[in-house]
């Protein structure tokens, strides 16, 4: 009976974290087919529209008279953006330096690790926040800062998962036979590797969307007048008392966002698990 309700849950939650992704997804294809209004247009003689109050406004407006739902739609884009980029940069240096360091274990690979270790020992949001100080605000900060965040995750996973395949026959068979470094990677340690690290990166991508709207939420993130959950959040603090409707949708779409993608990964790690026993 337990393996029965184990196998429910699991087919359960990566269903629902596909069906939450897909309505994320769909936003954001949709703003660039069609949104309400202009998402930086102001009209003060429209500010704090109600949601259902006005059919031509379905979430309402802000204080500056923007259409939310044209905001929520169009910050989609942004936050999708800068998410999955900055896992995928970061997927990518986190693996290469993974692999470099368990190929080469004395004083590269030790050398590598030792500094993924003192990233590692800060605070997750308190590095974002270091880097993207550094880097400077705005997209293309926010994605190099999360990217930075996201190398030692990837590059701790390959390392261990590698040290922990090499001693396997079939990778010392491949070694005898003379395949080289490269090759021995590609076709034996990726195929092993992957569905590990397609769970990780759904995960990550959860991640990323937090630290996104965290660091548009505290100014460092997104700049105005451009389109960000996180700012929207904020800008709605100082109203929330009077107009709390202006904190519940972009909430609610991180909520989403966040919640699919680890919906999705617990689902895939699940599966996975359940196919190898």
């Amino acid at each position: 009976m337990s393996k029965k309700k184990n196998s429910v849950y699991s087919n359960y939650s990566l269903l629902i974290g596909i069906i939450l992704v897909l309505f994320i997804l769909f936003i954001c294809i949709l703003s660039f087919i069609h949104i309400p209004y202009a998402p930086n247009e102001m009209n003060i003689s429209e500010r704090f529209i109600k949601p259902n109050s006005d059919r031509e406004h379905l979430l309402g407006t802000d204080n500056f008279g923007r259409d939310i739902l044209s905001r929520i739609m169009v910050g989609s884009r942004t936050v999708l953006l800068v998410s999955i980029s900055s896992v995928i940069i970061g997927a990518l240096i986190g693996i290469t330096l993974g692999a470099i360091s368990a190929q080469f274990k004395k004083v590269v690979g030790s050398s590598i690790m030792r500094i993924i270790d003192g990233l590692m020992a800060f605070p997750g949001i308190l590095l974002a926040l270091m880097l993207v100080t550094v880097v400077g605000r705005g997209i293309a900060g926010s994605i190099i800062a999360i990217s930075i965040f996201m190398i030692p995750t990837f590059s701790r996973l390959v390392n261990s998962m590698m040290l922990d395949t090499e001693s396997l026959l079939y990778i010392k068979a491949a070694k005898s036979y003379g395949s080289t470094n490269m090759q021995i990677f590609i076709k034996h340690f990726v195929p092993a590797m992957l569905p590990k690290l397609v769970t990780q990166f759904s995960s990550a991508v959860g991640t990323a969307v937090m630290i996104e709207t965290s660091l548009s939420f505290l100014g460092l993130g997104i700049q105005p007048p451009n389109s960000s959950w996180g700012l929207m959040l904020s800008e709605a603090r100082q109203f929330f008392l009077q107009y709390s409707y202006l904190a519940v949708a972009p909430g609610i779409a991180i909520i989403i966002t966040v919640l699919g993608f680890n919906l999705i990964g617990d689902g895939l790690n699940d599966f996975l698990l359940k196919r190898r026993s």
